[in-house]
């Protein structure tokens, strides 16, 4: 019988009124914080070929190569159009080429069609980062000498959206390399060697009146605040995350073949979609092999379940007997855990094992795979988007989504944080979304 411990109680006390969003940190200067983000991207884009740049495999992906010329878009036209006299776009037409989807600033390249691009190049557009970067560069300078403000705020939204393309860039690499038989490599990288699971246990978390949402110094997307109370009934939260021995069992005892499990939309999905197991894997002769970005191998049981919708996610916590944490039942457990785990510069690219350990609270809360819940992402009670284009950021996505929290083996470690709120369609299964289960106490 899983064994139920209490988790620390300070996560749902009350604190301090929310703090405004503040720039990314206020250690380095504005400079170097800019360069570090650029050149972070531009290393996960050495192992690549140039025909790895262009080719787009869905259209929920984009190319390598539009990530690096929209979030280079990102800083020309919010910053450098906005604060230098005069300045000169690279050229005319990449305002519409590489804007996502902000309608304020005018009409987008059709996103489906973002692999049809061969021009501009791969050349080119390594030629637009670097006049972006020096542009950049020179105003930054000027910026760390003025106290914080608007536009210091929107250059660290901005070094955070780079971020979020870094992950994006490693979950469409990885949909596009799979799509080859060849299943090619991206970078070989060492896995951990244990296949020892710890079992299941289960950690009371806070209940009643709880605060929620994001707090204090640092920087915070919009949609992290305002800082708001919650009601929580007793609840317990998984020791660790949910391993693919544990989702082979529930695809072992027909998972995918009973309807009972499933909210009716997801039954349509694995009707339709043809649906048997987790995104990449493969029946290889009675084995199923899963494909990485270190290649093609053997899926091991101890590792986190990934690749895996909401509608997956939550069928199997119906199997499991359990339930998904909501997002706040989520964030009040995780605020008071360290914030560590197996990111982007761990260079991993992969869920590894949970490892051995006598803690205070769940293991695994930070990394390895995004957790679903089963909150809708919605704004927060007094939620107001910024004022203008940056407004549309966030807030025009509150629909149709599901919140995912903890950040995965793909998100760079200083970017995560307790309040953030991550958020797909339930039928996404590309990001490395995983499975954290929850039950009424």
């Amino acid at each position: 019988m899983p064994k139920t411990k209490q988790a620390s109680r300070r996560a749902g006390a009350r604190g301090a009124p929310a703090a405004p969003a503040a720039p990314l940190s206020s250690v380095a200067p504005l400079a170097e914080q800019y360069q570090a983000v650029r050149a972070a991207t531009e290393e996960l884009c050495g192992p690549l070929a140039t025909e790895d740049y262009v080719v787009q495999s869905m259209p929920d992906a984009s190319p390598t190569k539009w990530h690096l010329a929209h979030t280079t878009w990102f800083f020309e036209t919010f910053v450098l159009k906005q604060a230098v006299p005069g300045y000169r776009p690279f050229h005319p037409q990449f305002e519409y080429l590489f804007n996502s989807y902000y309608n304020a600033v005018g009409s987008q390249f059709f996103r489906p069609h973002r692999g049809r691009l061969t021009r501009p190049t791969v050349a080119e557009v390594r030629r637009y980062r670097e006049q972006v970067d020096g542009a950049m560069l020179g105003l930054l300078g000027r910026l760390d000498r003025v106290p914080a403000g608007s536009l210091r705020d929107v250059v660290a939204l901005g070094l955070n959206h780079e971020q979020q393309h870094q992950e994006l860039i490693l979950t469409d690499l990885k949909h596009l390399l799979s799509c080859n038989p060849l299943h090619p490599v991206y970078r070989e990288t060492e896995q951990s060697a244990t296949d020892h699971v710890p079992a299941l246990e289960w950690y009371r978390g806070p209940d009643g009146v709880v605060e929620a949402g994001f707090t204090g110094d640092g920087f915070a997307f919009d949609n992290e605040s305002p800082r708001h109370r919650v009601f929580l009934q007793p609840f317990q939260l998984a020791s660790r995350l949910v391993t693919c021995g544990e989702y082979r069992a529930f695809m072992e005892e027909g998972g995918y073949r009973r309807a009972e499990l499933w909210l009716s939309d997801g039954w349509n999905a694995v009707r339709e979609r043809g649906w048997n197991a987790p995104l990449y894997w493969k029946d290889r002769e009675s084995e199923w092999w899963t494909m990485t970005l270190s290649g093609f191998r053997a899926v091991r049981d101890a590792e986190p379940v990934c690749h895996v919708s909401y509608y997956e996610a939550d069928a199997y916590a119906r199997w499991a007997g359990a339930r998904l944490p909501s997002e706040t039942e989520w964030e009040v457990v995780a605020v008071a855990a360290p914030r560590e785990g197996n990111f982007l510069e761990d260079g991993r690219f992969h869920p590894t094992p949970v490892r051995s350990r006598d803690a205070a609270g769940p293991a695994q809360l930070y990394g390895d795979v995004w957790e679903w819940t089963g909150s809708t992402y919605a704004p927060y009670p007094g939620y107001r988007p910024v004022p203008g284009a940056l407004g549309e950021y966030n807030a025009k996505f509150m629909c149709n989504q599901l919140v995912l929290r903890g950040g995965s083996c793909a998100t760079p470690r200083l970017h995560i944080r307790p309040t953030y709120r991550n958020f797909f369609p339930p039928d996404a299964r590309w990001q490395f979304s995983g499975i954290r289960l929850a039950r009424d106490s």
